[in-house]
């Protein structure tokens, strides 16, 4: 009993460190709460996208408590939540600038859905797929810089979450989960130009059929969301005339995630089936043609 009414004479005597010292508790109490939940539903939920959305909203509205926790502990109310705030702001902005603006722009990317894990994106001049977002970074499997294409470099980045509100956000699966690819295909001069471009649009239509079935549907509802002009879908073949061959440029669409297999299995098939044509159709590559070689007169002194 004595140790008791010792604790309570202390409290009475040194109010400001006891409502520290509660107000740490209050604290120490909500973490491990969250990161209990959080435990308990990556046990116990076993679908990942719900798992994850569950964890995360565990973890959004455990620091929302904290945060109230903290105004009600310092501020003796609730009530004096905005001068609260406004006294916090004017000292802390400057030096939090960029905290405030990453915390702001998750609440930015959650609410209006800039992208989500699993998206393909490309922020700041770095790509890739977005494998996790919390209160301050998105952290992504990074894309191509020293390998070609649309390989995994095999570095996982971390991108403060500010950078939404700094310049552009390109998705590359969002409402419409394929893109336009391209490549070009020299063709000699002299080669039957009906029949190579007859090889070129079949060889692309029998091997896209999939890709372009699937994307129509998926286009159409772009198309009725946005203010956006109907696109084809179908490969496309445009033919130029340059000073060494005659330049096919095909263009198609493909899942943003097989561009480098697709262009590969293009050039493949498409390759094949001109060594079948006999000459017919060649392609070419660049050469160099001596028109006339000039006469050197060697003489003997």
């Amino acid at each position: 009993m004595e140790i008791f009414e010792n604790i309570s004479q202390w409290i009475n005597n040194h109010p400001i460190s006891s409502n520290i010292i509660r107000y740490i508790i209050w604290a120490v109490f909500i973490l491990l709460a969250i990161a209990f939940l959080r435990r308990f539903l990556r046990k116990k939920l076993p679908d990942t996208r719900i798992r994850y959305k569950s964890q995360k909203a565990v973890e959004f509205f455990g620091y929302v408590l904290l945060i109230i926790v903290t105004i009600s502990f310092f501020t003796g109310s609730i009530k004096d939540f905005a001068l609260a705030i406004g006294l916090l702001t004017a000292g802390i902005t400057i030096t939090l600038q960029e905290l405030i603006l990453s915390v702001a722009g998750s609440f930015y990317i959650f609410f209006v859905g800039v992208y989500k894990p699993g998206d393909r994106i490309e922020i700041n001049n770095i790509k890739g797929d977005v494998i996790d977002i919390d209160s301050i970074y998105t952290t992504m499997m990074e894309i191509g810089e020293w390998v070609s294409s649309d390989n995994y470099s095999g570095r996982i980045v971390k991108l403060s979450n500010a950078f939404v509100f700094k310049g552009p956000v390109y998705n590359y699966s969002k409402d419409f989960p394929f893109v336009w690819d391209e490549f070009n295909i020299p063709i000699r001069y002299g080669s039957d130009l009906e029949l190579a471009k007859s090889i070129v649009i079949k060889v692309a239509s029998e091997t896209l059929s999939e890709y372009v079935s699937n994307s129509i549907s998926e286009w159409n509802r772009v198309v009725n969301k946005y203010y956006i002009e109907n696109a084809q879908v179908e490969p496309t073949l445009a033919i130029s005339m340059t000073d060494n061959w005659i330049q096919f440029n095909l263009r198609y669409i493909v899942d943003y995630k097989k561009r480098r297999y697709t262009k590969h299995l293009l050039n493949q098939l498409i390759e094949k089936e001109i060594q079948k044509t006999n000459n017919k159709v060649k392609l070419a590559s660049a050469t160099v043609e001596i028109v006339k070689i000039p006469n050197i007169n060697l003489k003997k002194e």
